[in-house]
Formats: C-alpha cells, sequence, structure tokens
C-alpha cells in the first residue's frame, strides 16, 4: 500500500527533477572541493538542498526535511563565512547528499524514507554547533537523532499548505501537510508550482515537479503493474518544444500533400493521364518523400537528449572512489553536448560507471608513484563524446601505467582462460582485449572494487548490446584509452542483407568486418569443425541455413566474417541483397529465437533481423563449431 494517498503522480514527477538536481548539486561539490571559497557554488548548493527540502515537505517526507534542513543551514554558514570548508566538513558533506540519495531510492518504491544514519545527523549537529570533535565522533558514533526545531504555521507571510496541496493536485489533503517542519523560507516551493522551470532550469521541463500527470485512463489512476515498470526503467523524456513544433508542422504539410494525392489520384482514375497531371504526380510523391524522411529525422530528434545527464554522474563517482583509494584524481568532462538517443544513455550508465572505476582503480597510480616517475602527483580520468558521421565516439583515457600485452597474456595463459600456445599467437590489440574475457583480472588482491574479474566482460556485452564496438589503446608508463563506438539511435539500424535462396535476412552491420568469397577446397577441418583460413587466422565456418534448422541444399558460396562479443566466425551464406538502414518493428507478442525484429523493404518484403548473439547461445553444440577455436574469440 503507498503512503501517498493519491500523490504517487507528483511524487514521480519530483523526484525526476530532485534527482537531476541532486546529481547537479554533486558536481558542484566536487567543483567546491578544488574552489572552497567560491560564493557563486555555496549559493548554488544551498539553493538545491533547499529547494529539495522544500518539495520533501509538500509530500510529508519529514525525515529527507530534516536531513535537507541541517545541510541546507550548513550551506548557509558557509556561504555566511562562519565555517571553513575542510576535507573532513567535505565527507560529512558527502555522507549527508548520499542519504538524501538513498531516501529518494525509498521514496521510488512508494513509502516515506526512514531516519537517515544517526551518525551523519550527529557529524551535521556537531558541525553546527561548532563543536568540531562532536562532529568528528558523530561521524562514528551513533547518537539520538532529534527533529528539527518547529516553526510556526502562522508565522506572518507562510502559505496555506494544505490550500496549495487541493489547488495544485485538485483534491483535499488525505493528511494534514505538515506545515510545522516547512519554514518561512519555504516560499520557493510556491514559486516551483507557479512557474515549472524554476526547479531546473538547465533543460526544458516535460511537466513541473508538482503538475499532474495524464493516467491509463480518464479519470483513473495508473495501475500499479504500470507504476512499477515506469520506476524499474524512466519511460518519460524531456522535449524542447521547438522539436515538438517542426514535428508538428510537417504533420501539416504531409497532410495538404495527401490531400493533392487524393486529387490527382481522383483525376487518374477519371481518366485524365495527360503529361502535365503525370508531372503533378511526379512532384506529389517527391514532395512527399522530402517531408516523410524530414519528419522521421523529427522524430528521432525527439528521442535525443544530451549525454551530460548522464556525465554529470560521475565526477562524485571518482571522487569518492579516488579518496578511498588514496589518490588524487580529477574526472575531466568533454562534449557533454552531444546527443545521443534517450535509451541509449540509460543502458550506458553501467559500461561507463565500470570504464571510470577501473581507470580510477587500476589505470591511475599513488601519487608519490606518479612523483618517483616524474608525473604530476594529481591524475587526469578524461570522459569524451562526440558525434562523427553516423556515430557516437565515447573516449575514457587516464594518464596512468598503461597496460603490459605480455603481462595480460601471462595472466590469461596462468588463470587456464587460453592456452600457452594461444597466447603466442595473440598481437597486442589481440592481448589487450584478453581483459574482456570472463573472470580476467589482474589484481593480485580482491577488494570491494575491483580483483573479482568481473566487470569488463560485461562491458563489451553491453556495448555490443547496443550495435556497438569498444576498442583498447594502451602505452606502458603513458596511459591507456577505451574507445566506444555507437549508432546515432537504436530505432534505424545499419542492416546487411543476405540470402539463403531467394529468402533475405538481415545481419547488423556492426557486426560485419569483411566479406568474402568461400571456395570449397580452401575448407579445412579441424578437430572435425569446419575452419577457414584468413589471412593467417584460422576461423571457424558456421552456416546460415544450419544456424537457422534449415536442410543445407548446396554449399553456400559467400562468407561474411563476424565477430560479436564471444567470438570471430565466418557466417556462409548464399548471397547478398545489398546494404539497408533498417527501421526496427519489435515482435511483442511472438518473437522467435534469435530474431531481433523485422523491417520492411522498399518493395514491401518483411525480413528478420537475426540476433546473433542468441542464435550463437548453443554454438558449443553445433555441429558447425566446437571449443577448439577459443583464441580466435579475440581476433
Amino acid at each position: 500500500m503507498s503512503d501517498f494517498g493519491g500523490m504517487e503522480d507528483l511524487l514521480q514527477d519530483f523526484l525526476q527533477e530532485a534527482n537531476d538536481l541532486l546529481s547537479d548539486v554533486d558536481n558542484k561539490l566536487v567543483d567546491l572541493e578544488k574552489m572552497p571559497d567560491d560564493r557563486a557554488l555555496l549559493n548554488d548548493i544551498f539553493r538545491g538542498f533547499h529547494t529539495v527540502k522544500g518539495g520533501a515537505g509538500f509530500l510529508n517526507a519529514t525525515e529527507l526535511v530534516t536531513l535537507c534542513h541541517l545541510t541546507e543551514n550548513l550551506f548557509d554558514r558557509l556561504r555566511n563565512g562562519e565555517l571553513e570548508l575542510t576535507a573532513e566538513l567535505m565527507d560529512v558533506i558527502m555522507d549527508a547528499t548520499k542519504g538524501v540519495r538513498e531516501m529518494f531510492g525509498e521514496l521510488g518504491q512508494m513509502v516515506q524514507p526512514q531516519p537517515a544514519d544517526p551518525a551523519v545527523i550527529a557529524a551535521l549537529k556537531g558541525v553546527l554547533s561548532g563543536d568540531a570533535a562532536g562532529a568528528a565522533q558523530g561521524a562514528t558514533t551513533p547518537q539520538a537523532v532529534a527533529d528539527v526545531a518547529p516553526v510556526s504555521a502562522a508565522a506572518a507571510g507562510e502559505p496555506d499548505w494544505n490550500a496549495l496541496h487541493a489547488a495544485v493536485t485538485g483534491q483535499p489533503a488525505v493528511a494534514p501537510v505538515q506545515s510545522e517542519v516547512i519554514s518561512k523560507a519555504e516560499t520557493a516551493i510556491v514559486e516551483a508550482v507557479l512557474s515549472p522551470a524554476g526547479v531546473v532550469p538547465q533543460a526544458p521541463v516535460a511537466a513541473s515537479a508538482f503538475g499532474r500527470r495524464t493516467t491509463d485512463k480518464p479519470g483513473g489512476q495508473p495501475t500499479s503493474a504500470r507504476r512499477a515498470e515506469e520506476r524499474g526503467r524512466e519511460n518519460t523524456i524531456r522535449v524542447d518544444t521547438s522539436r515538438l513544433d517542426q514535428v508538428l508542422n510537417l504533420s501539416g504539410e504531409i497532410g495538404l500533400t495527401k490531400n493533392r494525392l487524393t486529387s490527382l489520384r481522383a483525376d487518374i482514375l477519371a481518366g485524365k493521364s495527360d503529361s502535365e497531371t503525370l508531372h503533378a504526380l511526379d512532384q506529389a510523391v517527391s514532395q512527399l518523400d522530402l517531408l516523410v524522411s524530414d519528419l522521421q529525422n523529427s522524430v528521432m530528434k525527439t528521442r535525443m537528449q544530451p549525454i551530460g545527464r548522464l556525465f554529470q554522474k560521475y565526477p562524485r563517482i571518482a571522487r569518492d572512489l579516488a579518496r578511498q583509494l588514496g589518490k588524487d584524481v580529477e574526472l575531466v568532462l568533454a562534449g557533454e553536448e552531444t546527443e545521443v538517443d534517450k535509451t541509449m544513455i540509460e543502458d550506458l550508465a553501467d559500461p561507463l560507471i565500470h570504464l571510470i572505476r577501473n581507470a580510477v582503480d587500476h589505470g591511475v597510480e599513488m601519487p608519490e608513484e606518479r612523483q618517483a616517475a616524474g608525473k604530476p602527483p594529481k591524475s587526469l580520468v578524461r570522459l569524451e563524446a562526440r558525434q562523427e558521421g553516423d556515430h557516437i565516439v565515447l573516449i575514457i583515457a587516464d594518464d596512468g601505467k598503461g597496460m603490459n600485452a605480455e603481462r595480460i597474456r601471462a595472466k590469461a595463459t596462468e588463470k587456464g582462460l587460453i592456452s600457452e600456445e594461444e597466447a603466442n599467437t595473440l598481437d597486442e590489440r589481440q592481448s589487450l582485449n584478453l581483459i574482456f574475457m570472463p573472470g580476467f583480472s589482474t589484481k593480485t588482491q580482491i577488494s570491494d572494487v575491483s580483483g573479482r574479474g568481473v566487470g569488463m566482460d560485461v562491458v563489451k556485452t553491453n556495448i555490443q548490446k547496443l550495435n556497438g564496438s569498444i576498442e583498447i589503446r594502451s602505452e606502458p608508463g603513458k596511459g591507456s584509452v577505451f574507445i566506444i563506438s555507437l549508432p546515432l539511435t537504436l530505432a534505424i539500424l545499419p542492416v546487411l542483407l543476405v540470402l539463403l535462396g531467394d529468402q533475405p535476412f538481415a545481419l547488423p552491420l556492426s557486426l560485419v568486418r569483411e566479406i568474402l568469397p568461400i571456395e570449397q577446397n580452401r575448407i579445412q577441418e579441424v578437430g572435425g569443425k569446419e575452419t577457414l583460413v584468413v589471412r593467417g587466422e584460422v576461423l571457424p565456418v558456421i552456416t546460415l541455413a544450419r544456424l537457422l534448422g534449415w536442410p543445407l541444399e548446396r554449399y553456400p558460396e559467400y562468407g561474411v566474417f563476424m565477430q560479436t562479443a564471444e567470438r570471430s566466425f565466418i557466417l556462409a551464406v548464399d548471397s547478398f541483397a545489398g546494404r539497408d538502414d533498417a527501421v526496427i518493428k519489435s515482435l511483442e507478442d511472438f518473437r522467435p529465437k534469435g530474431v531481433a525484429g523485422v523491417t520492411t523493404l522498399s518493395n514491401g518484403q518483411i525480413v528478420l533481423i537475426l540476433d546473433m548473439k542468441e542464435l550463437l547461445t548453443d554454438l558449443g553444440q553445433h555441429p558447425d563449431i566446437g571449443s577448439g577455436v577459443r583464441a580466435l574469440d579475440f581476433a
């Protein structure tokens, strides 16, 4: 049962905007650590906690109000020069913001948050009381949590919060709104209600944090299952109104062109087929083709979001991990305005966290090691995004110790991931790619940060799920660079059309490396499995017909050199039908194994888009290939 009695939609709007606001506060805290006397930063952070506190009070989230109120008072003292920002005080502040985010998580589960960690509350109160020793002790010794001093609701000029609740939500308050936890200064919340853009001015806002949202059914509420799904994955998107205006204008022009085509159709059916009519028809069809293309591009742009919304989470993560490890690391962001498909942004979050944590933990050295090597004690990790043609390129680079290909080969051999013979055949690039093998780690000790051999294999798998690729460049003593290449959007997929007889199938072009002719006299058997030698590399040959369970009437004449996260191989096909940009249609009710979706060709023919990872799941038991060519997984 929800603790919010009909305010669920209001709560979700609050969480969406407050999370963005807290991420911005986290970044400003990292900047504040470098510039502790920056008055503008102090004011911005103060206003951030103040706004969150106001919204929390409106939703009766008393414990969140308590934590934000204490943190807000601390920043009030800092900006007035009554306190000095130290490393210990910054740790207390970071713990407080972590507590706020944990409370957001509880609110997302539709329950009122539990009290904050008593040690954090005690540390905040110790700082505010001027007892530095008590604050330090409070960080480790739990103490009773005292309530925020109540403020009279009758204070002059304070709004009637129950009346405001009724005005905003259109319904009476289920329980009295606790005005005693909202101070007179909380009039910012009224401004947030009256001016939606006031809460998060950095980006266009689809709905105010305190506005109403449309429901699934007229007069009804979204079902609990639907709400649970929305909480699991954000299903809303912020779109600039100018982009929506462009879509609306194009829709209007398409409507006019449709009317023109209808008129010409009537003329032709009436027997009018002179050159002037046919020329007008040709012009109208060309105009429609142009408009539909423009509309498609405009709709795609509504899915595009600045990747800075994702990047803003990482400076705090890098800062906390570096401090935990005793390192001095600065995360430099670039290209935050680069736009990426919104669904892709969500799926990129975990891989980027893995890469940044690995750069801080594995990549960069301790300050004393860097000084001994003639480097500055502060390490730099760079996270950059840029658009190159029809792809987005993400770069994660560090100026650390780099990776040693020989050591990586030795470690993989020691762990039994590859044999010594296989290791001797790998060049430097292939050796670096060994770090993507499940279970690979060069750490000799396991910690809560790394050393368990999980993470990097997940990174490559998730990137390839997005039809992207990842490349490593490293130089010992200089640093490492991870380069991720992704398509602009997941809604349109470049594909290679291959034929089995007369039946076309679509393969994701991102997996295709080369097209080769297959001569049967060049096919060799390794362990009873068919292989083909390509420029000195032995690659397994898999026939598409057998992979799909079709009868093999004649041996295919062509091969597609493909590379997935797990292996490289030759896919044998009968012929090719060209390249296309497929608009993917998902199969929700019935999806056969190995089918990612369908697309329609220009001639109206429906083509299946193959999911190679699913098709290759049981490859070890497939008659075309066994496990005897594992070294080729990294070709």
